[in-house]
C-alpha cells in the first residue's frame, strides 16, 4: 500500500490492538498468537497493531520481537495493514523499526520513549531518526512523556514523507483540535486513550474517524456495534452501551495500575481465548474482579 492508501484504510474503520500470547512457561506462544490473529481478522477491523500497548510491547524481549511481528503479518487478513509498536530510546526504536519493516509490517507505531521527559526539539529529532530509518509508514503516539505541539508535529511531517498518522493518548481536547486544524488530512488522526470509546464522540466532531479498541480482543461484535453507532451518531445506542458496559469497565480498569492491559487479557481468557498471563510488572485481576468482568461480558453476549 502507498502511504495515502494506508492512511485511508486506517481511517475507514475500527482498529484492533491484539494482546500477545504467552504460554504457561511465560514464553511467546507463536501458535496461540497466530490463532488469535486469524480469529480477530475474521471481523471487520481497518488495521491491526502488533506489539502495541495492549500487546505488552514493553515486556516483549528483543529475542521475541521479530517473531511477534512476523506472526501477525502472516496471520492477518489480506488488505488489512499490520503496524508494529516500537519504542524506548532512539537507537533501540530505530533498530526495532527496521526489524518490523523486515518482518513485513506495513507501518510502525512509535510509543513513548523511555523514562525521560525531553524538550520538543529532542522528540522531533527522535521521530525524524525513526522515520528516516525505514521506508514504511510511521504513526506518532502522543502519550505520557512524549508530546509534540502542532508546530513540532508539522516539522516532522515536513521532513518525513512517511509520517502518516497522529495517535492521541493525552486527551487534551484543545490540543487535539489545534492539531486537527493544523495538520488536516496530511496525517490520519487516531484516538488512542485507554478505553478510547469514551472520547469517540467529541473526537469524531474534530474529524477523528477511528480509534484503538482494546475490548475488540474479547467482545469484537460489541466493539464494532459501538463504533458504527458513533459514526452514525446513534446517540441512543451510544448512551446505552456507555452506561451498561464501557463506564462500568472503566471503573474496573481504574481499580489498579496496569489494568488497562490486565483486564483485556482477563477478558480474552473469560471468553475461552486465553493469551496467558500478563508479564510482570503487571498483575492479574483477582477473583472478584474477574467476576465483575464476567458479568459485563455475559450481559452483552
Amino acid at each position: 500500500m502507498s502511504f495515502d492508501e494506508i492512511k485511508a484504510k486506517i481511517g475507514s474503520g475500527l482498529l484492533s490492538f491484539p494482546v500477545t500470547d504467552f504460554g504457561a512457561d511465560g514464553e511467546f506462544d507463536r501458535d496461540g498468537y497466530a490463532a488469535r490473529l486469524q480469529w480477530l481478522s475474521s471481523f471487520d477491523a481497518a488495521g491491526l497493531f502488533a506489539a502495541g500497548g495492549t500487546g505488552e510491547f514493553f515486556s516483549i524481549g528483543y529475542d521475541e520481537y521479530d517473531a511477534v511481528i512476523r506472526t501477525a503479518v502472516e496471520n492477518s487478513q489480506k488488505g488489512v495493514p499490520v503496524l508494529a509498536g516500537v519504542g524506548y530510546g532512539t537507537r533501540m526504536a530505530v533498530d526495532l523499526a527496521r526489524r518490523a519493516e523486515a518482518a513485513g509490517a506495513a507501518g510502525i507505531l512509535v510509543l513513548p520513549h523511555y523514562l525521560m521527559f525531553a524538550e520538543e526539539a529532542g522528540v522531533v529529532a527522535h521521530m525524524q531518526a525513526i522515520c528516516n530509518a525505514v521506508g514504511i509508514g510511521v504513526i506518532y503516539y502522543a502519550r505520557d512523556n512524549s508530546r509534540l505541539s502542532p508546530a513540532g508535529l508539522e516539522k516532522v511531517a515536513e521532513t518525513c514523507p512517511n509520517l502518516i498518522g497522529y495517535k492521541d493518548g493525552i486527551g487534551d481536547l484543545q490540543l487535539m483540535q489545534r492539531i486537527a486544524h493544523r495538520m488536516g488530512d496530511r496525517v490520519v488522526h487516531v484516538g488512542g486513550l485507554p478505553t478510547a470509546e469514551v472520547f469517540a464522540q467529541p473526537y469524531l466532531e474534530m474529524g477523528v474517524t477511528t480509534y484503538s479498541s482494546a475490548v475488540f480482543n474479547f467482545v469484537p461484535e460489541l466493539a464494532l456495534r459501538f463504533y458504527r453507532a458513533v459514526r452514525q451518531r446513534d446517540n441512543a445506542t451510544i448512551d446505552a452501551l456507555m452506561k451498561s458496559f464501557y463506564l462500568p469497565l472503566i471503573d474496573l480498569r481504574d481499580k489498579k495500575r496496569g489494568y488497562a492491559v490486565s483486564m483485556i487479557k482477563a477478558g480474552a481468557d473469560l471468553i475461552g481465548r486465553s493469551a496467558g498471563k500478563v508479564r510482570t510488572p503487571l498483575t492479574e485481576l483477582d477473583a472478584g474482579e474477574r467476576d465483575i468482568l464476567r458479568g459485563l461480558i455475559a450481559a452483552h453476549a
